[in-house]
């Protein structure tokens, strides 16, 4: 059986609801609830995380990773060329020989062709390198970092949209409590009304009563303006379509499953993601450190290279004929001396883990502040809840006994006034503990690194 947020209830109808009805459905507006599409938090959860442009980023982020990777592990697999030059000599290179004469001048003599053209191929393969070798290594450890950024990007989702969805079933409850509220003292005025007519009652309860409405229509308008802002918020973190329209649903048979967390867990600090973030940190910068220790060792890689070498004086006959040659080898490239810049660089990477280090100390406390403030928002919201509950079904009773009892003359009508808004504070402090706790609780998951993110 479903109810919507436009209907009015009786005076003990959030009770009953709460007690026996699975679910509520809130419209956004005044569209027909029939035509809305509904979603739950965790299909609300489901959506942000297809469709957040946050999220879609850190995705696409994560290819590119994958994808730098590649082109840095290139390197390793065989550099092949193709190169080649045509020159044309105006004028042949001079050399100088020795003169058979004795004593005679240097004899002068022209070398070379006039025209050759030399294409190249060369093919080169890399044995050894120390970047080479230090992308290989930290490859997979970027790729587990680009997956930690979007797990925490969906941490991140998961606990905002659950916090606005919340808020937004607040809003829409105390529009419910008002709207009962709104109808109560409505049928209260027209019996004051009555009364007064009857000489029962002076106008002043009657005006009194008047004043009470008001004051409940206007909070009702309040809460009703507030219900737009509520969805707009929850739309743009869900990334969903500001011109379309849905309707939230709290399913309140998993209420006592939703609200409950076992306090008797231990922080465990390798759950949270931050901390996770931080080793992967520690992992890349201590490659680094070695990546300048092994920039000590040679370069070492071999080589081949094919000529086609044509030479000839005319030009229409310069590729009739070719001269060509071939080689390979190995090339070995030690630096023996770079101005200490290696030696400095492996001090300030071992000076950069240190202060990761300090990182570490510095985030283990920070995460324990927050796990210990969570756990103490979580237990005191518990037990404001089970307090709220029991005022709330303590004020239903109050207010219909002094309600019967104003019908009857036994009691004048600022009983009535003081029970009905004892009434409302009941009902509001009770939904805003139910929700205040729901809150709480993802707060201490999200400190404890519990949030399920394999929605």
């Amino acid at each position: 059986m479903i109810f919507y947020m436009d209907s009015f209830f009786s005076s003990k109808g959030i009770w009953i609801i709460l007690m026996i009805l699975p679910i509520y459905i809130y419209p956004q507006n005044l569209l027909q609830p029939d035509s809305l599409k509904t979603y739950t938090l965790n299909q609300c959860v489901n959506y942000a995380l297809e469709h957040q442009p946050f999220l879609t980023q850190s995705i696409i982020n994560q290819s590119i990773v994958k994808t730098s990777n590649a082109i840095n592990l290139s390197g390793w697999l065989p550099q092949l060329s193709l190169s080649g030059s045509m020159i044309h000599y105006t004028k042949l290179p001079t050399i100088l020989t020795a003169n058979p004469v004795p004593g005679g001048p240097p004899v002068q003599s022209h070398t070379g062709v006039i025209n050759t053209f030399n294409p190249e191929f060369s093919a080169t393969e890399t044995i050894f390198d120390a970047q080479l070798l230090s992308s290989a290594i930290t490859a997979p450890i970027y790729v587990k970092q680009s997956e930690q950024i979007t797990d925490s990007t969906k941490i991140f989702i998961i606990s905002a949209v659950s916090n606005l969805f919340y808020n937004l079933l607040f809003t829409l409850e105390q529009v419910k409590i008002l709207e009962e509220d709104t109808a109560r003292l409505g049928r209260t005025v027209n019996d004051t009304h009555d009364q007064f007519l009857g000489g029962i009652v002076d106008e002043t309860d009657y005006d009194q009563a008047v004043i009470t409405l008001n004051n409940s229509r206007a909070q009702l308008k309040l809460q009703n303006e507030n219900v737009v802002p509520g969805y707009a918020s929850l739309k743009q973190l869900m990334g969903y379509p500001q011109d379309k329209q849905f309707a939230v649903v709290f399913d309140t048979t998993n209420m006592d499953h939703e609200i409950n967390f076992d306090t008797t867990k231990q922080l465990q600090y390798e759950n949270r993601i931050e901390y996770k973030q931080l080793q992967t940190e520690k992992e890349i910068q201590h490659q680094q450190k070695v990546y300048y220790e092994l920039s000590f060792l040679p370069s070492v890689s071999v080589f081949y290279n094919y000529y086609f070498e044509y030479q000839n004086n005319t030009f229409s006959n310069l590729f009739k004929i070719n001269y060509p040659y071939s080689f390979f080898g190995i090339s070995v490239n030690l630096p023996l001396f770079t101005g200490l810049s290696r030696i400095e660089s492996i001090h300030k990477a071992s000076l950069e883990e240190e202060i990761l280090d300090q990182d570490e100390i510095n985030l283990r406390s920070q995460i324990y502040k927050e796990y210990t403030i969570a756990m103490a928002d979580y237990k005191s919201s518990l037990y404001n809840w089970n307090l709220l509950k029991e005022n709330q079904a303590l004020a239903i009773n109050v207010y219909h006994i002094v309600s019967l009892q104003y019908e009857e003359g036994i009691i004048p009508y600022l009983n009535l006034i003081i029970a009905e808004s004892n009434l409302i504070t009941a009902e509001t402090g009770y939904v805003n503990a139910l929700f205040q706790l729901l809150s709480s609780k993802i707060s201490l998951q999200k400190a404890m690194g519990e949030i399920k993110i394999d929605y």
